[in-house]
């Protein structure tokens, strides 16, 4: 059975005109948020997590990650790349060892404050 074109109206009314135009007018454009959704997906994955802590502590190899993680080099590398991607890490050569740690102090700032929250 097709719904009217009624049915899918909202029929509720603005009660404070002045603070939805005020938060119309400060909110972000459309694809920064989608931007911001698809930067918060790569804090979804439990691996990545790890990784990330590790990193905050740490400057660390892709081989030290797999050992401290008990896991492989492959799979440390793979997520190593999407957080590259992402920008939350970054990469240092010394000889032919890498070295990952934190993109910069915002994503320790992050991080952290992801740990307060679901601390308290």
């Amino acid at each position: 059975m097709a719904k009217s074109k009624d049915a899918l109206i909202c029929d509720c009314k603005v009660i404070h005109k002045h603070t939805v135009t005020k938060v119309k007018r400060a909110m972000p454009r459309e694809e920064k948020l989608y931007d911001l959704a698809e930067f918060f997906k790569i804090f979804g994955d439990s691996t990545r997590i790890k990784i990330l802590c590790a990193l905050v502590a740490n400057e660390m190899c892709v081989c030290d990650l797999a050992a401290l993680l008990n896991m492989t080099k492959s799979s440390i590398s793979h997520q190593l790349r999407i957080l590259k991607q992402a920008r939350l890490v970054k990469y240092r050569k010394e000889g032919k060892i890498v070295f990952y740690c934190p993109c910069d102090e915002h994503i320790q700032k992050i991080f952290n404050e992801g740990f307060n929250h679901i601390n308290e």
